[in-house]
């Protein structure tokens, strides 16, 4: 198993370029099974997690071709020969569960494993079995599995979601895409990810209303077309390197995403004293000469603050002189990386889903472990602003969503590097 060893207190000074959104691809993927034709995706990313759904399309009967670079994904679902998504598959990657939606509505049948993935939250999946109920699909759960079937046809529906949720809209918008008649979902999830969705889906030639609000309407097809797409860059990725950049005191410019950027996460930015800037090619942060200021930060979904940066940010104002405040109100188990930032001298105190984030002169490089996705890289900020040796073990969740990570950092001056346990 692989661990990151980072030698910390240097600057960033460089560029980096973002890749494919990796939330975005895998939806884009699932939404290959609604159509026999080719979908053609570029800008892919280099990510575990998009191994994981190549290998459970593949395994559901869909051609899946890489180009050379792997930058580009085709997917042909001409013939599905599989319903069963496997736990083997599905239990390390929630996102599997996407096919679902996809899966019944153009075959009527789907039995796919209750999903895995990072451990940070129960997020049931009883809104996305809500909506396909509303769609007139029959469902049981047997064994860990979710069996669905609509020997009829999906049925266009309205769907009201208590709470935001991203996947159960993802898979509400793909099944109501086949479905009989006009589908209306409200209090939809907004976030860009489902934008580009909606985007594909129309390529394809679905009928769809209201991009980017919280209500979405659509008149179901009976088949739909082949399209090709380019993935939108990762908003998330972009943040991230941003704060490694703050946390470090350094100087690095970012291209592509721009575009996709989250206000919000910008705001708590310039509130910090952080100077920023678009520019010709993509984005610039100066943090060479910043006094940090603290902050409060309460994750919203979009467009508030994302959960995907919560930690990322955590371990940026550890550094900051004062206290700071961050509130999860998006998954009441996003806490787990507190207890090794702590190892590292952190002080933070937690009451529940709120935090206290005292900022200390300095970090102490330690051996600690990553937990889940997001709290691993924030295991890699602190380790570059930290003094001495950091050890990451565990650094597998890293794969899941950071394209070699320790690659662009070493570009930008960073002393780290991977190696073999």
């Amino acid at each position: 198993m692989d661990s990151i060893i980072i030698e910390g207190g240097v600057p960033l000074s460089g560029k980096v370029k973002i890749s494919g959104a990796k939330n975005s691809c895998l939806a884009l993927m699932a939404s290959a099974i609604l159509t026999e034709e080719p979908i053609n995706l570029n800008n892919v990313p280099k990510l575990s997690d998009i191994t994981t759904m190549s290998s459970l399309l593949a395994s559901l009967g869909l051609e899946v071709q890489n180009n050379k670079d792997n930058r580009s994904l085709c997917l042909k679902a001409r013939d599905i020969s599989n319903h069963r998504a496997h736990y083997n598959i599905v239990r390390k990657m929630r996102a599997s569960f996407l096919v679902l939606g996809p899966l019944l509505a153009r075959e009527g049948f789907a039995k796919v494993s209750l999903p895995g993935g990072c451990a940070i939250g129960a997020r049931a999946v009883d809104l996305h079995l809500d909506a396909l109920r509303r769609l007139g699909a029959r469902l049981k759960l047997e064994n860990g599995y979710v069996i669905a079937s609509a020997t009829g046809g999906l049925v266009g529906t309205e769907i009201d979601f208590p709470i935001k949720s991203v996947g159960a809209t993802e898979n509400a918008i793909m099944a109501a895409t086949l479905a009989k008649g006009r589908t209306i979902i409200r209090n939809a999830a907004r976030e860009p990810e489902i934008g580009d969705l909606i985007d594909c889906l129309q390529k394809m030639g679905a009928e769809i209303k209201g991009r980017g609000s919280a209500t979405i309407e659509i008149e179901g097809k009976n088949r739909l077309n082949g399209s090709t797409h380019e993935v939108i860059y990762d908003r998330i990725e972009f943040g991230t390197y941003l704060l490694a950049a703050v946390i470090t005191k350094g100087k690095v410019s970012l291209s592509g995403g721009k575009e996709i950027l989250n206000r919000e996460f910008l705001n708590k930015i310039g509130e910090m004293g952080v100077t920023y800037k678009s520019t010709s090619e993509g984005f610039m942060v100066d943090a060479t000469s910043t006094d940090l200021q603290p902050i409060k930060v309460t994750t919203e979904p979009y467009p508030g603050f994302p959960t995907d940066l919560q930690a990322q940010m955590m371990a940026t104002l550890t550094l900051v002189k004062g206290e700071s405040e961050i509130n999860e109100k998006i998954f009441e188990n996003r806490f787990m990386h507190v207890p090794e930032l702590s190892r590292m001298g952190a002080k933070i105190k937690l009451d529940g889903t709120c935090a206290m984030v005292e900022g200390v002169d300095q970090l102490v490089g330690a051996p600690v472990m990553a937990t889940d996705l997001r709290a691993s890289v924030a295991l890699v900020i602190a380790g570059l602003a930290a003094q001495g040796e950091t050890r990451i073990n565990r650094v597998y969740h890293l794969d899941r969503g950071y394209e070699y990570i320790e690659n662009k950092l070493a570009q930008c001056g960073a002393q780290i590097k991977r190696v073999q346990a």
